[in-house]
């Protein structure tokens, strides 16, 4: 196989990143496959262990030693999909998870852009950043996650502009997912009934009703149609600027910002 690009993906030990991953290898590229911890790194070379194109090591992005041992790989694709997300109603919420929630979504994310970038521009490259729609519509208990985000659009977006104007051929794209059936949502609406005394507590089975109509009947379960869509983003000439998907749900939350936002 003659390598044409090589690719960092970060959070990569399951959901979407998998899926990703999966297909991704079928091409012509190197692929650094991360994950945040030790023990998830073991199970992802267990995976990849008969994939020569394959490499997989921890990067924790919140770790400056991790991000500073990517930073000096040749990198031509950064997929920045490395999150966490954490429920809860600003009204209550500890405001130190909600630095968490920004310190790994946002701060994190982009030092590593940065570092990798000041490397990349000196030819060509992809930074491909995963948002969320959540990013753009209101979500009652999942602000923290959402506003998130929502910095990730608005910086990347900025990124776009400020490089253009040194004219280097540098592509910035947003993943804009909307709810999938990954447990991760499930642990982020989880996580916010850990107070036991929240001002909520009488509309809880209500807010609950709600969370399991979006898990159980509106997240989709089939991760494969926002994996293409990465792929593309990864391996097309020119790619576009923002990518969505579930279309349903994209066309939903669309339909929100034209008459509700």
């Amino acid at each position: 196989m003659v390598i044409e690009m090589h690719v960092l993906i970060t959070g990569a030990a399951s959901g979407i990143a998998r899926k990703v991953i999966e297909k991704l290898k079928k091409e012509n590229v190197y692929i650094y496959v991360t994950t945040h911890t030790e023990k998830q790194c073991i199970l992802a070379k267990k995976r990849y262990k008969n994939d020569k194109n394959i490499k997989c090591f921890k990067l924790d992005i919140t770790n400056e030693k991790d991000r500073k041992k990517a930073s000096t790989l040749p990198i031509d694709v950064l997929i920045c999909n490395a999150a966490i997300g954490i429920g809860g109603s600003f009204l209550e919420i500890d405001m130190n998870l909600v630095r968490e929630n920004f310190e790994t979504n946002v701060f994190s994310n982009f030092t590593l852009v940065q570092m990798i970038l000041k490397k990349m521009i000196k030819k060509e490259g992809k930074i491909i950043m995963l948002s969320s729609l959540a990013g753009l519509i209101p979500i009652p208990f999942l602000g923290s996650y959402a506003a998130t985000k929502a910095s990730i659009i608005k910086i990347t977006e900025t990124l776009r502009k400020e490089v253009h104007l040194l004219n280097k051929k540098i592509d910035f794209i947003l993943i804009e997912p909307g709810f999938y059936r990954t447990g991760f949502n499930q642990i982020m609406f989880e996580n916010k009934y850990e107070n036991k005394k929240s001002l909520f507590e009488a509309e809880i089975k209500l807010i609950k009703a709600k969370e399991n109509i979006i898990l159980n009947y509106i997240a989709s379960k089939n991760l494969q149609n926002i994996a293409d869509k990465i792929v593309k983003a990864t391996i097309t000439k020119e790619p576009k600027k923002i990518y969505k998907a579930p279309f349903i749900q994209a066309f939903l939350a669309k339909i929100y910002l034209l008459f509700w936002a």
